[in-house]
């Protein structure tokens, strides 16, 4: 690349030949022609002020070309773009919730979604931690209704087996109360089913006496051996208190009506 400096220097150099040329020119015309001596210091004079203007010229050229080289030098100079800073969020880190600051942005190291320990700015990371926190509530929230639902499973089928015991328990109270009354039943019936028999069977087996004749010589019918007709005869040594006594042994033929024959054996005042 052609610099401002290259070129002012190649202006400068043709200026000062072609000077030199018409230095060369005028000597020589001086030399040829002695004569003409003042016309040729005038056409010296004229060639001198074209070098003149020439370098001039070339200098007014030179001097914005190099300014403009060094002004492009430095705006090139300025213009280099400031490196990069190296990209943090979405790196790996190693230590959940360690932070660290980087242009002015904080990142924090949180577990992301795939559950690795990653990078991310602080709004992404509060919003991941508010996400949990909001999925944690809801889990929490499901879990406690799942466990009351077990909870009143449980208690209502703890009430209805108890019910159902306590139904269990009423019927088989009921039904071994009714067998306690049924077998009650039976027994007095069968014990007074007994008891008839057994009086029907003492009626069979009781002795149909007949009336005994009426009595001669004041002795009571229904004895053998004489037992005196009163209100009352008891047997002779004993504790009746009368008022008549009889001794024994009598034989009962009738009825007993004294009571003398205590052992039911059909003998009265055996002693």
């Amino acid at each position: 690349m052609v610099t401002g400096r290259a070129i002012a220097s190649a202006h400068l150099q043709g200026g000062n030949t072609l000077e030199k040329g018409s230095i060369r020119t005028a000597k020589n015309r001086h030399f040829r022609s002695k004569s003409s001596s003042s016309q040729g210091r005038k056409a010296l004079g004229l060639v001198a002020i074209t070098s003149l203007l020439l370098t001039t010229a070339a200098c007014a050229q030179g001097a914005p070309t190099g300014a403009s080289s060094v002004n492009s030098a430095g705006a090139t100079q300025s213009a280099t773009p400031t490196p990069t800073p190296s990209k943090v969020a979405g790196t790996v880190c190693t230590t959940e919730k360690a932070a660290q600051t980087s242009s002015g942005q904080t990142y924090i190291c949180v577990v992301d979604q795939a559950g690795k320990l990653t990078w991310l700015d602080s709004a992404s990371a509060k919003k991941l931690s508010d996400q949990r926190a909001a999925e944690a509530a809801a889990k929490a929230v499901a879990e406690k209704a799942a466990a009351d639902k077990v909870v009143a499973e449980k208690a209502a089928a703890d009430k209805a087996a108890a019910d159902q015991a306590a139904a269990q328990a009423a019927a088989a109270q009921a039904a071994a109360e009714k067998a306690a009354a049924d077998n009650a039943a039976a027994a007095k019936a069968a014990a007074d089913a007994a008891a008839a028999q057994a009086q029907a069977q003492a009626q069979a087996k009781a002795k149909v006496v007949p009336a005994a004749p009426p009595a001669q010589g004041g002795c009571d019918p229904n004895y053998s051996g004489c037992v005196p007709i009163d209100s009352d005869v008891d047997c002779a040594g004993g504790s009746g208190n009368g008022p008549s006594y009889v001794r024994g042994p009598v034989t009962v033929t009738g009825s007993d009506i004294y009571g003398l024959d205590n052992d039911k054996d059909g003998i009265g005042c055996e002693r």
